[in-house]
C-alpha cells in the first residue's frame, strides 16, 4: 500500500529512535502475504454499488490485524489510530487526505468476516503459504488445549453469563470460559488446526478434530491417556507418544524409573513446542480474556490470532526468504 507521505509522516520517519512497535510492524509488513489474503477476500467484499463507497479492503484488513495484535476493542482501535502515527502509517492513513474509519465500520468489517467464515479462510491461506515454502511439514502433530477466560459478570441486558461458556476445574481452581484446542506441526511449531469449545469439554474428545490425518507421530500430555484405544482412532496408523502420568512413574521400581524418566523428559521437550503459540496469543497479543459472546465469534477470532501467531513463529525464516 503506497501513499505519498505528508509532512508529519516525514517528520516521524526521520526520528532517531525506532521503537519496538515500529520494528514489529515493519516485520509484519514484510511477512504477511497481503496480496494473497486480499485476493481471497475480494470476491465477497461489498462493491459499493449503492450508498457510501466502502473503505478499501486492504486498509480494513490491516486495521483488523492491528486490532488483534494489540488486543483493542473497536472504539479503542479508532482512538489508537488517531493517537499513533505508527499505526496510521501501517494502515496507510494520512489524516490530511482521509479520515480514520469509525468504530462502527471496524465492527461491521469483523461481522462481515464472521458471517462468511473468512477468518477460517485467512487461517487456511496462511497455512497454505507456509506449506508451499516448506515451513509446514505435517509429518507429526503435537496436540494441546488452553482455557481462555470469559467475563463472569451478569451486569448485562440478559442478566446472565454467556450460555455457551462453561466452567471447569483445573487443579484446585475453577475457570469459566472456553477452550482452544490446537494441533501443532512438530517440525516447525506452526499451528495447523484450531477448534474452539466450551471449557468443560475434555481435551481427549477433540483430539480427532485437531489431527489432520497425514501425521506419522502424535505427541500429547497425560490428559490424552487412552486416546489410542478410542474408536475414532482405530484406523489411524501413527506412533502415539502420550506422556505417562507422574504417579505411575513414581510407582515404578527404581531401575525402571531411571529408564523411564529420561524418555519422558525427552518427550516433554518435544511437547513444549505447543506452548509457544499459546504464549504468543495470550501474552504477546494480550488475548487472555474473551471479548465477544458465543463460541462462533470467539472461535473465528482464534483462527485469526493463530494465523498471525504462525507468522510470528516463522518470521525470521520468512524475512530471510524475502531478502533472497
Amino acid at each position: 500500500m503506497q501513499l505519498q507521505g505528508s509532512f508529519s509522516q516525514a517528520e516521524y520517519a526521520g526520528k532517531k529512535k525506532q521503537t519496538r512497535r515500529d520494528r514489529f510492524l515493519a516485520e509484519m509488513e514484510q511477512v504477511v502475504p497481503w496480496a494473497r489474503l486480499v485476493e481471497r477476500l475480494r470476491p465477497l467484499y461489498p462493491k459499493g454499488e449503492r450508498g457510501r463507497p466502502p473503505v478499501g479492503l486492504e486498509r480494513m484488513l490491516r486495521i483488523h490485524f492491528l486490532q488483534q495484535w494489540y488486543g483493542l476493542a473497536d472504539e479503542a482501535m479508532e482512538d489508537a489510530l488517531y493517537d499513533s502515527q505508527a499505526l496510521r502509517g501501517f494502515a496507510g492513513i494520512d489524516l490530511t487526505v482521509t479520515a480514520v474509519p469509525e468504530a462502527t465500520t471496524i465492527l461491521n468489517f469483523r461481522h462481515w468476516l464472521e458471517s462468511h467464515e473468512l477468518s477460517q479462510a485467512l487461517f487456511a491461506e496462511v497455512s497454505a503459504m507456509l506449506e508451499e515454502r516448506g515451513l509446514l511439514m505435517r509429518q507429526g502433530t503435537i496436540v494441546d488445549a488452553t482455557i481462555i477466560a470469559a467475563p463472569s459478570s451478569t451486569k448485562n441486558k440478559q442478566k446472565a453469563r454467556d450460555p455457551e461458556m462453561h466452567q471447569t476445574r483445573k487443579g484446585n481452581q475453577w475457570h469459566f470460559g472456553m477452550k482452544a484446542h490446537i494441533g501443532v506441526d512438530v517440525a516447525s511449531g506452526v499451528v495447523h488446526t484450531v477448534v474452539g469449545t466450551a471449557a468443560n469439554e475434555a481435551d481427549i474428545n477433540q483430539m480427532a478434530a485437531v489431527l489432520h490425518g497425514a501425521e506419522e507421530d502424535v505427541f500429547a500430555d497425560a490428559g490424552y491417556t487412552g486416546a489410542d484405544k478410542r474408536p475414532e482412532h482405530e484406523d489411524r496408523d501413527v506412533c502415539w507418544n502420550i506422556a505417562i502420568k507422574r504417579s505411575i512413574i513414581k510407582a515404578l521400581p527404581k531401575g525402571l524409573r531411571d529408564l523411564a524418566e529420561p524418555v519422558e523428559r525427552a518427550l516433554a521437550q518435544v511437547r513444549a513446542w505447543v506452548e509457544h503459540p499459546f504464549h504468543i496469543v495470550k501474552n504477546l497479543f494480550r488475548h487472555k480474556k474473551l471479548r465477544y459472546r458465543g463460541l462462533a465469534k470467539n472461535t473465528a477470532q482464534l483462527h485469526t490470532l493463530f494465523a498471525l501467531a504462525n507468522l510470528v513463529i516463522v518470521k525470521k525464516t520468512l524475512l530471510v526468504q524475502s531478502r533472497a
